[in-house]
């Protein structure tokens, strides 16, 4: 077996929480799991997942725009609660 070394990640605290929960229950820890993440990216020459900018596309940006011309719009009805919103639609 190869000589070990150690290194240090800074990382915000609820992330690696959230890592050591998931992890933890995969049967892993944080170690383990950096382990196969640089063994599966020397393995494929690659980082092993896509990384984005995570745009939304022409079709989920209109809809976002859409909802925010309704939101400043005092014509359009809003609702405080879902039976409000179906009481309204049943009328």
């Amino acid at each position: 077996m190869a000589s070990s070394t150690n290194i240090s990640i800074r990382m915000d605290s609820d992330l690696k929480a959230q890592a050591d929960a998931l992890f933890g229950e995969l049967g892993m820890n944080i170690t383990t799991a950096f382990n196969i993440f640089v063994r599966q990216s020397l393995r494929e020459g690659r980082i092993p997942f896509e990384i984005s900018l995570n745009r939304p596309n022409k079709e989920t940006l209109g809809a976002m725009l859409e909802a925010e011309r309704f939101a400043k719009d005092p014509s359009v009805n809003g609702y405080t609660d879902m039976d409000e919103l179906f009481d309204e639609l049943r009328k």
